[in-house]
């Protein structure tokens, strides 16, 4: 059996895919950037490989022989100190590896990208149909409308790819990275003391390994959002105090506040090189009110999502966010 290539299997997306297909017994690499470090957070069986996204000769090795290619690597965070880093890895390093999964001739290509390529209006409901080709607000989205773009010139030169599109995901993970387990760790240790304004769509991230899994079988330039629901902070705050009492409600910022604080903290950031309180792509996100539809994915590939005070209640489990009490409960 030919192995399975997994960029970014340490993350919260591409590790559930390697945790999926290892259980089913498929032979899969995870290209990786420490071997050492990755043994110590991938499952059993999974091949850890010397690489990097931005470097096209590793990448070329790593996908040599392999059958199918997921690629979930990629910067999700809203702020780089150097913001050409977006483009350096969700945009070349993907151009990296449609080129390499070409040369391998893969049967299979899965691309996680994300719902922030298609074009929307706040509040309103969007699906599948209609990709935005005006660049997007944040360095971050417009890198990952570069990386869509490079695999639909690939698609175009002979590569099996399919899209995915996940909301922000959150879940059990090999560790806690930059997006939505950071916040909710954050917010479970009471290490934020005052909640920005609006909110964001979620998806757990067994959920969207399985989206991944489906759409890999589907047919060839298909495209699936993954997404449970809507949910403002505030409204997560309290399901993760439900399930963790120590948990504090803090108070939400008015939005004009929130603004100024996010302008200050990156201005500050500039020279600290810390990363912002409140990154003003982070800012945009949440006040944007994005309706993803699942519609496409629940129909044509059975996908369901985990009831969201479920997955909150795994997530802090996996990273031992509960107190005994609560864990005991369990």
């Amino acid at each position: 059996m030919h192995p399975v290539l997994i960029t970014g299997a340490t993350g919260v997306v591409g590790g559930g895919i390697a945790a999926l297909l290892a259980k089913e017994g498929t032979p899969v690499r995870a290209l990786v950037r420490n071997p050492a470090r990755a043994r110590t957070l991938l499952p059993e069986g999974v091949e850890p490989v010397l690489g990097d996204v931005t470097d096209p000769g590793s990448v070329r090795r790593a996908t040599s022989g392999c059958a199918a290619v997921f690629h979930a690597a990629g910067l999700p965070e809203q702020w780089r100190h150097d913001e050409r880093d977006f483009y350096r890895v969700n945009a070349q390093g993907t151009e990296n590896v449609t080129r390499a999964a070409l040369d391998a001739q893969v049967d299979t290509f899965v691309h996680t990208s994300t719902v922030d390529v298609f074009r929307r209006t706040p509040g309103v409901p969007f699906g599948e149909s209609v990709l935005d080709d005006e660049p997007q607000a944040t360095p971050y989205e417009r890198s990952k409308q570069a990386a869509d773009l490079a695999v639909r010139r690939a698609l175009d030169d002979g590569l099996p790819a399919r899209f995915v599109h996940p909301a922000a995901v959150y879940g059990p993970a090999p560790a806690v990275t930059p997006g939505m387990n950071e916040v909710i760790a954050r917010i479970a240790a009471n290490r934020i003391p005052a909640l920005p304004p609006g909110g964001l769509p979620l998806v757990y991230s067994l959920d969207c390994a399985l989206g991944h899994l489906g759409a890999a079988v589907a047919p060839v330039g298909a495209r699936y959002i993954l997404s449970d629901r809507f949910v403002t902070l505030t409204e997560l705050t309290k399901i993760i105090r439900s399930l963790n009492p120590g948990t504090r409600l803090p108070p939400v910022l008015p939005a004009r506040t929130a603004g100024r604080l996010a302008h200050c903290s990156e201005a500050l950031s500039k020279v600290t090189r810390r990363a912002p309180v409140l990154p003003t792509g982070q800012l945009h996100v949440l006040t944007s009110r994005l309706l993803p539809d699942s519609g496409r994915a629940r129909r044509e590939l059975g996908w369901a999502a985990t009831d969201l005070t479920e997955g909150i209640a795994a997530t802090l489990g996996h990273f031992g966010l509960l107190s005994r009490q609560e864990t005991a409960a369990l």
